[in-house]
């Protein structure tokens, strides 16, 4: 059976101290899933991991979290010893067509696995995250498993990094591929957040910027909407906190929403930049501010995960919005508690700038707002 053990530090020191103790005769990891912040001498902790053989998946962080402690500034890793035949991790620089760096990741995946899972970290959101889905499914050839974040960098909204062993970039795309014939890899995107007043149009956009809804300037649509005067206030940090409380709801046929978070406003033409491709035409409908109740929609979503499955996991990976915690304040601690006492296993998460699951509706896509629950557990 595969152990899974967590640990934590603010400072290199102190993972090295954690790494001694935790790493024996009876426990000997094959691979290291860390989260950090980018305030931590990630070089170090990579070294330290290298030198004993452990391979990284790693990303920058807006906050970890290990069990059910939120740390900022720090690091959080999980070691697990699955037998290395069982898992591969891929990285690619995906800065010029990350469409075709994911397509070639889907076709790796088949090669290493006849059915693998794909867990994955980004980089910036600059790059067109839904095309990492689309590109990893036309690659293995049809829907496939893909759960994941885009790294963070504690709300600089600068530089977030993926990382492996050997390389790091802002624009790459790091790939946990784990042989499903192996390892039960299960998981869900779950939000929870409730939708406000009627739709509304994009009448205007292009991929990830909306321009104009129902024929007015986005920003000023939703400052009105929303009773909101900017009067001083630096825009970009205002339509990031009003992104984080008032999510769009994205409307499909035949699917459930999917959540939008505007990111940047730009005063200049008075648009929205969202965390994610809003396709002109489409429909939309504001959030509600969240309340409890969100967070038994995504517990109620994991049980039913856990019951579905009738799996005891080995480890849980929690990917959850930054946007949920700036709107959840103090109720995060509790979420986070209820969704790890759900599997009472070793547990660690970030806060990420955006999401990749499947909703218990949907298929696997890109999302915001919403937390993503990977339980693995070797078969």
């Amino acid at each position: 059976m595969m152990k899974a053990k967590s640990i934590k530090g603010k400072s290199t020191e102190e993972i090295k101290t954690a790494l001694a103790e935790t790493i024996d005769d009876d426990f000997k990891p094959t691979l290291a899933i860390v989260f950090l912040s980018i305030k931590q001498d990630r070089e170090t902790i990579t070294k330290l991991l290298d030198e004993k053989g452990i391979q990284i998946f790693g990303a920058t962080t807006s906050g970890e979290f290990i069990d059910s402690e939120i740390m900022e500034g720090g690091t959080v890793i999980m070691l697990l010893d699955i037998p290395e035949t069982h898992f591969k991790i891929i990285f690619h620089e995906a800065k010029d067509n990350v469409y075709e760096k994911a397509k070639q990741l889907g076709k790796q995946g088949k090669e290493f696995f006849t059915n693998p899972a794909f867990i994955i970290a980004s980089g910036w959101m600059h790059m067109d995250a839904e095309q990492i889905i689309k590109g990893i499914e036309d690659g293995f050839g049809r829907e496939v498993s893909i759960f994941g974040g885009v790294a963070g960098d504690d709300l600089t909204l600068k530089d977030p990094k993926v990382f492996n062993n050997e390389r790091i970039s802002t624009t790459g795309l790091v790939a946990l591929i784990l042989d499903t014939d192996k390892m039960e890899v299960t998981g869900i995107a779950t939000c929870g957040w409730k939708p406000i007043g009627i739709s509304k149009t994009i009448t205007k956009s292009e991929g990830n910027v909306v321009y104009k809804i129902d024929d007015e300037p986005a920003l000023d649509l939703v400052m009105k909407y929303l009773g909101l005067n900017l009067g001083d206030q630096p825009i970009n940090n205002t339509v990031f906190n009003l992104g984080a409380y008032y999510p769009l709801q994205l409307e499909r046929e035949n699917a459930p929403p999917v959540m939008r978070t505007a990111m940047l406003g730009n005063a200049e033409d008075r648009s929205l930049i969202c965390a994610g491709n809003i396709p002109q035409g489409s429909k939309v409908k504001f959030s509600l501010p969240p309340d409890f109740d969100v967070i038994d929609t995504v517990v109620e979503d994991c049980n039913s995960l856990k019951e579905e499955n009738q799996n005891d996991a080995d480890a849980i990976i929690m990917f959850s919005c930054i946007s949920r915690y700036l709107s959840f304040g103090v109720m995060t601690k509790e979420e986070i508690e209820r969704v790890m006492n759900v599997w009472n296993v070793p547990f660690i998460g970030f806060f990420t700038y955006g999401e990749f699951g499947k909703s218990r509706k949907g298929k696997h896509e890109f999302h915001n707002n919403t937390c993503c629950v990977v339980a693995l557990k070797e078969k």
